[in-house]
């Protein structure tokens, strides 16, 4: 299960929701009952470190460990 925020297209209450992320239910206000929408937020997750980026190489031994090596150790 996913958890969304929905805001109430009327007097604003944002509130938050749990339902799995395929499900589509049409969620009212807790406050006044009427409609309402979803909150789309910025995600927090931050990648730092090695590994996350194309120009990032992996350690030695990585492509010989491979089961028949890999195209760039036979092309040497």
């Amino acid at each position: 299960m996913a958890r969304y925020d929905y805001r109430c297209t009327s007097c604003g209450t944002t509130f938050e929701v749990e339902h799995g992320m395929t499900e589509h239910p049409e969620v009212m206000c807790p406050s006044c009952g009427n409609a309402t929408e979803k909150v789309f937020n910025a995600s927090g997750i931050k990648f730092e470190g090695s590994g996350f980026y194309n120009t990032d190489q992996r350690g030695s031994g990585s492509c010989a460990d491979a089961a028949g090596g890999c195209s760039c150790c036979q092309n040497a």
